[in-house]
Formats: C-alpha cells, sequence, structure tokens
C-alpha cells in the first residue's frame, strides 16, 4: 500500500513565527505587519519560483535584520520539533512494507535540513517536494505529479495532511485521506487501522 505523508504539523511539528520574531531587531515598528510580509512570498518560494539567494536577503531587509545570512538562516532553521508518536507509526508501517512517500509544500533549506537532521525520513522511499515542481498544494498538477513520479494507483494510495485544503484536493485527485492533528493522534490510528486491515 502506497502512503503520502505531509511533513509539517504531520511528521514534524513547526513554529514559524517565533524563531522568525527573535531576529526583528528589539522598537521596531509595525513588527508583526513585517512577519506577515514574508509569508506573502513564502508560497512563491515553495514553490521554487524565487530562489534562496533572492529570497532570504529580501527577506532579511523586510524584517530590519542586520546580522550575517547563517545568523538568519539559523533562525529559518529553528522551528521543528519532532510528532514522536506519528514516528512509530511510520516505522510500524515501514516495517510492514507499505511505500512511504513524502509530499510536502517546502524550501530547500527546510528539506536538506529535515532529512539531514532527523533519521525517521531514511524510512521513506523519497518525495515530491513542491520547490522542485513549480507548484505547491493545494494546486490540482503537484498531486498528478506525486502520482506520475511514483506510478501511484490513487485508490490505493493514502495521504495524511494537515490542512482541509490540500485534503480537500487530495480527494478530488482519488486518494483515501485523513486530516491530521496531533492534538487527536488517536483518531489517525484509528483511521490507519481501517485502510490497511
Amino acid at each position: 500500500m502506497n502512503f503520502l505523508f505531509d511533513i509539517g504539523n504531520v511528521i514534524i511539528n513547526v513554529d514559524f513565527l517565533p524563531a522568525l520574531k527573535r531576529l526583528i531587531p528589539e522598537g521596531t515598528e509595525c513588527a508583526e505587519q513585517k512577519l506577515n510580509t514574508l509569508l506573502t512570498r513564502k508560497d512563491e518560494f515553495e514553490a521554487g519560483r524565487i530562489t534562496p539567494e533572492e529570497y532570504f536577503p529580501w527577506a532579511a531587509e523586510t524584517i530590519g535584520f542586520q546580522g550575517s545570512q547563517k545568523e538568519f538562516l539559523k533562525a529559518w532553521l529553528d522551528i521543528f520539533e519532532p510528532n514522536l508518536p506519528m514516528w512509530e507509526a511510520i516505522e510500524q508501517l515501514h516495517s510492514a512494507g507499505h511505500k512511504l512517500i513524502l509530499f510536502s509544500n517546502i524550501n530547500n533549506p527546510h528539506k536538506d535540513y529535515l532529512l539531514e537532521t532527523y533519521p525517521i525520513f531514511e524510512k521513506f522511499q523519497g518525495g515530491v517536494f513542491s520547490y522542485q515542481t513549480g507548484h505547491i498544494k493545494p494546486e490540482p498538477a503537484i498531486y498528478q505529479l506525486a502520482i506520475d513520479s511514483w506510478q501511484l494507483t490513487p485508490e490505493d494510495t493514502m495521504y495524511i495532511d494537515d490542512l482541509a485544503d490540500n485534503i480537500a484536493a487530495g480527494k478530488k485527485a482519488g486518494f483515501h485521506c485523513h486530516q491530521y492533528d496531533c492534538a487527536h493522534h488517536q483518531n489517525f490510528l484509528s483511521w490507519l487501522d481501517n485502510v490497511i486491515s
């Protein structure tokens, strides 16, 4: 059986804004507004339409950050926390011989950091990462790309994501879907029992 896994707030919990708030100089006016401005281009960045070399200097200038690019990147990466209950489920699915594939809206620095830092990603055969495709979920094109790239049969493919719009697109693509909430992990386990029984 095939399993498509989103990464953020499924395999790894993500808390994006607090890390970036630390980069804003004290006393900066409209700090929240400046952070929100970063998010306006985040989708473009994660779709690969903007390179890191373009996005990071623009983001640093937008929030008034005066430090080095290395310091900025450190904060950019300091947003993750393992979701250990999900790791356990992934280990079990891998041991049972299921095909596990990552399917994530993600930028290249985050993807490289996660795959290098957390051993759970070794359980996956590979992935479809938005920054490599020019598309982001829930755009239909990236779902079709996942199907084509991994030769998936949608009715035999289970898709786990935390966002309702992404799940809706997954259902349209023909996947069996579960909208994940880490606060209700048991709901996921119950769904999993049903789909693999």
